[in-house]
């Protein structure tokens, strides 16, 4: 996360749309809380888009650590003058949305799934469950950060990276981000990060290169009583430029923009004991195209 709109590492750079995007378990966030009596997320309702606090540190970390795709290089599916899918007035093939039915892989590289197959499939799926890593709350401690950038990255851009990252996730930052300097979490509280999929689908592909991008939502914040730095959520998709190495797909680059992003519901904002509940017992998923 630089302090600037872009950021990279090797010889690709982290391009984005937003400087307070996220990748790498941050993201900017908008939220809309209830009127009336407060726990600890607030008191009264807010105009749909807060002063960065929490979200401005951590998007700018998000830039460091974008290890995450590519530009977008178009539409995967295509309408007829080959350019992005869906032109005025079209529909969208219903292809785009559906399933395939592949199962999701069985093997684990550390805790993340692996054995990604060789075609757009493999593709997608990989991109998303790469996501997912990398918006974790393991990203936030070295030893959890070093294995799942292993797992994820062409080894070519692993050092380097891990590097940069190591300057990022500093006492400061973890302060500004509402954990203790050491990367902990103060007691009685519980710190959320997570990437949620949407969608994928492939821009390019050619041999053993192809780009995916993935459409996401995702959560980040501090959930107990007390907490200062609600959990929020955010919209935004991740590029993932993707690479066949050691038979499997490894990212080289990446990159995110904000949105798409949905009208916002008139659910009930929970008490943060309630998204602590939610977060401690609700797990993950494997995701496959």
């Amino acid at each position: 996360m630089s302090h600037g709109d872009e950021s990279g590492y090797g010889d690709d750079a982290v391009r984005t749309d937003d400087p307070y995007s996220t990748i790498g378990g941050t993201r900017q966030t908008r939220t809309r809380l209830p009127d009336g009596e407060g726990d600890g997320y607030g008191a009264s309702r807010r105009p749909a888009r807060k002063p960065r606090s929490l979200v401005t540190v951590v998007g700018v970390v998000v830039l460091l650590l974008a290890a995450i795709a590519f530009a977008n290089m178009g539409g995967g599916d295509r309408n007829d003058n080959g350019d992005g899918a869906g032109g005025a007035g079209s529909k969208p093939d219903s292809s785009s949305t559906a399933a395939t039915g592949t199962k999701p892989v069985t093997g684990k590289n550390g805790t993340i799934p692996s054995g990604f197959a060789h075609d757009e499939q493999g593709a997608q799926s990989a991109a998303s469950n790469y996501a997912v890593a990398l918006g974790s709350v393991g990203m936030f401690k070295a030893d959890t950060r070093r294995s799942i950038v292993q797992a994820t990255h062409d080894p070519a851009v692993v050092e380097n990276l891990l590097a940069a990252m190591a300057k990022a996730y500093s006492p400061a930052f973890f302060k500004n981000v509402g954990l203790n300097e050491d990367g902990t979490t103060p007691s009685g509280l519980t710190f959320v990060s997570r990437t949620i999929p949407v969608g994928a689908k492939v821009t390019e592909q050619s041999g053993d290169t192809a780009t995916v991008e993935v459409w996401c939502t995702g959560l980040v914040g501090m959930a107990g009583q007390g907490s200062t730095k609600p959990v929020t959520a955010t919209w935004f998709t991740i590029s993932e430029k993707l690479k066949w190495v050691g038979n499997d797909w490894r990212i080289e680059s990446s990159s995110q923009k904000e949105g798409p992003t949905p009208v916002n519901g008139d659910n009930r904002a929970s008490t943060a004991d309630e998204i602590a509940g939610a977060v401690e017992g609700y797990g993950g998923f494997t995701y496959a195209r």
